[in-house]
């Protein structure tokens, strides 16, 4: 009967080990707390919010492509434009050019005709006023011409021209060397300068090749000095302290093409 009640008592305590054992398994490893409502409503929250960033980035990247893409259009418009810009302003610049020279070769051609006119109007008539040279001086080509008989030194010659603005006659071509032949001068003084030496006589046509015309400063002539002078068709040398007659030359003014154009009447006559 004894050994029934231990038997009872050890298979009870065997069963509240048993039970203690199951509770400790169950019981002891602590399982992670189940998750609150309040930390559900956080998750969705964050979620939902992520979701509303994506949504917006997506939104700001379709605008901003959107926006460059426009943008792009009007830039390449406004490219184009100022290429076509560039190219009209070329276009006009080249029209202005050949404007310019058509004018300016219209302008060269009408000075010639006017020119040419207006010699044909001096040879009737000396003084025209078409004529480019001051009243009194003698027209050549592009120069003007006068004789001045006075008789004056060779250096007195010279700075009477220059109050003229001009010079004492130089003959450097053949155009003026049968111009001042057909005026049969006299003893009359040449830009000719020669230094403590007396050359000798030349014809006048030897002239054109001289290397002695007046190309330096007249301020140093001395009586030592020998000068040249015309006479008939040659030339001579003498000592600049000498007396004669000369002749001045400048360059002749433009022919004023309104002077010369518009002075013929309609009958054939001349103004």
């Amino acid at each position: 009967m004894s050994e029934e009640v231990m038997y009872a008592d050890l298979k009870f305590q065997d069963s509240s080990k048993g039970e203690n054992i199951h509770e400790f398994d169950t019981v002891g490893i602590k399982a992670p707390p189940a998750p609150s409502r309040g930390w559900r409503q956080r998750a969705l929250a964050l979620t939902f919010l992520c979701l509303l960033l994506l949504i917006g980035l997506g939104v700001l990247g379709i605008i901003f492509y959107t926006t460059l893409k426009i943008e792009m259009g009007k830039l390449n418009k406004l490219q184009n434009f100022k290429e076509e810009l560039q190219r009209n302003v070329s276009l006009q610049l080249i029209h202005n050019m050949n404007s310019s020279k058509m004018i300016r070769d219209l302008s060269i051609t009408l000075q010639e005709i006017a020119t040419k006119l207006c010699h044909e109007l001096y040879k009737r008539e000396p003084e025209h006023k078409c004529k480019p040279c001051p009243e009194t001086w003698m027209w050549h080509e592009d120069n003007c011409y006068i004789l001045i008989d006075n008789y004056e030194t060779w250096q007195e010659s010279v700075m009477f021209c220059s109050a003229q603005n001009a010079s004492l006659l130089t003959i450097k071509n053949k155009s003026v060397l049968e111009f001042i032949k057909s005026k049969r001068l006299r003893k009359y003084w040449l830009g000719l300068l020669t230094r403590k030496y007396q050359k000798n006589y030349q014809r006048l046509d030897e002239t054109i090749f001289s290397s002695d015309w007046l190309l330096r400063n007249t301020n140093d002539v001395n009586d030592r000095m020998h000068c040249g002078y015309v006479d008939s068709m040659y030339v001579y040398y003498t000592d600049c302290t000498s007396t004669m007659n000369f002749m001045c030359e400048k360059l002749a003014n433009p022919v004023k093409i309104e002077s010369t154009l518009m002075n013929e009447i309609p009958d054939g006559k001349y103004s």
